[in-house]
């Protein structure tokens, strides 16, 4: 297991690489079956799914259904398996925790207050997500620094405190064009929502389409504040921070 101090270490040793070096350096450092790409399915992730599996055609990727995604993400679930002849791991949440909170708070909970959202986030996403982290020692994500306002401190490198494991995050110093430039070169599958104003896209129902001129993410979570639209993936100087 890596300690802080390497951690330390390696952030000024990463600062410089390509993401594709980065990937290498954490698929032949970390042992096969403890290392793992999670995936939501976003331009981000599709591009590292690219990457990792020109590097290791083996290597883990998994992603989480929360029983309230799009059709257009399943489809890009399909596709992505066809193209790269590939299996995800895919996480559910337990269903007798889904119907519980159904049950007491009904199907739209999430609208009703930043405390039911981030339940039906933390009963949908975080405990299997728990569940899979706890066997792993390292995840790689596509989060990237330009995203949003508490997103500026991610390192390519981190110790993640949330789940007691290493976060790689590749992607940290790129653009938004840096993403799109790298799907069409190398033909990547994507979410097809992105081609009619869906920066960013999550759970169906907490998901909409954006103005032009309007923020990425403003349309995850939009009648939440900006600083509070995150749902305790990630953690980032002590800051809830989301995917």
């Amino acid at each position: 297991m890596i300690n802080k101090e390497q951690i330390e270490n390696l952030k000024k040793e990463m600062s410089g690489k390509t993401p594709e070096e980065i990937l290498a350096w954490g698929v032949g450092f970390f042992t096969p079956e403890k290392i793992a790409l999670s995936s939501s399915l976003g331009t981000e992730d599709q591009v590292l799914t690219d990457m990792i599996l020109k590097i290791n055609p083996k290597a883990r990727i998994f992603t989480i259904d929360t029983g309230r995604l799009p059709q257009a993400t399943y489809d890009t679930i399909a596709e992505t398996m066809e193209k790269y002849s590939i299996l995800y791991e895919i996480l559910f949440p337990e269903s007798k925790d889904v119907e519980e909170i159904e049950i007491v708070h009904g199907p739209n909970m999430f609208y009703k207050s930043i405390e039911n959202r981030k339940l039906c986030c933390e009963i949908r996403k975080i405990r299997p997500l728990r569940k899979y982290l706890s066997k792993l020692d390292a995840w790689i994500c596509g989060l990237r620094r330009e995203q949003s306002v508490t997103r500026t401190g991610i390192e390519k490198i981190e110790w993640d405190e949330n789940f007691g494991l290493v976060k790689i995050n590749p992607l940290a110093d790129w653009s938004d064009s840096d993403v799109w430039n790298y799907i069409r070169k190398n033909h990547v599958p994507y979410n097809k929502l992105h081609d009619f104003g869906y920066p960013s896209i999550g759970c169906s129902p907490c998901t909409r389409a954006v103005k032009p001129g309007e923020h990425p993410r403003s349309g995850r979570w939009w009648w939440e504040e900006p600083d509070k639209k995150e749902c305790g993936l990630h953690v980032v100087d002590g800051k809830i921070v989301r995917k």
